[in-house]
């Protein structure tokens, strides 16, 4: 019997035997497909990591710290008492400068809280409203955080 060559249409050895079997190829491999979307999810992620970082999410710490730096200043001039013998009877410290010490002194932590850079400053106006508070206005850690809390507003 003669026998032709499906691949080549010619005829074949008598000899050929066409096997029922063919062998089966391996599936295709996955590995590939699999590395592509881990990569892309990585990538994905860094983006939007880096998109969020930089959306603003910031945004109110210098504002804060500027609005902190303003009340502080319109606080004004706090008094000398050095020679007084009675500091809680001492004019001039108003219920209105005290609200203003309290806003520069919240508005410096919440800087803080959303910015670490900002800690400095909410650590000095911290020291000057609790001076503010105790009306020891000659204290001179309070003096020194005043000092420092208006050179770093400056810088603001």
């Amino acid at each position: 019997m003669r026998t032709v060559d499906p691949g080549t249409g010619t005829e074949a050895d008598p000899d050929f035997t066409e096997s029922s079997a063919e062998s089966p190829s391996p599936p295709p491999s996955r590995r590939l497909l699999v590395l592509c979307s881990v990569a892309g999810f990585v990538l994905g992620g860094g983006v939007l990591g880096l998109l969020w970082g930089l959306s603003g999410v910031h945004a109110g710490a210098l504002e804060d710290a500027v609005a902190a730096c303003q009340a502080l200043d319109r606080v004004g001039e706090l008094p000398d008492t050095s020679r007084d013998a009675r500091p809680s009877l001492t004019p001039g410290l108003t219920g209105e400068r005290l609200h203003r010490m309290m806003a520069a002194r919240e508005l410096s932590a919440a800087a803080a809280q959303v910015n670490a850079n900002y800690q400095p400053l909410a650590d000095h106006i911290d020291g000057v409203s609790r001076m503010v508070l105790s009306l020891h206005f000659n204290d001179i850690a309070g003096q020194r955080h005043l000092t420092q809390a208006k050179e770093i507003c400056a810088r603001v």
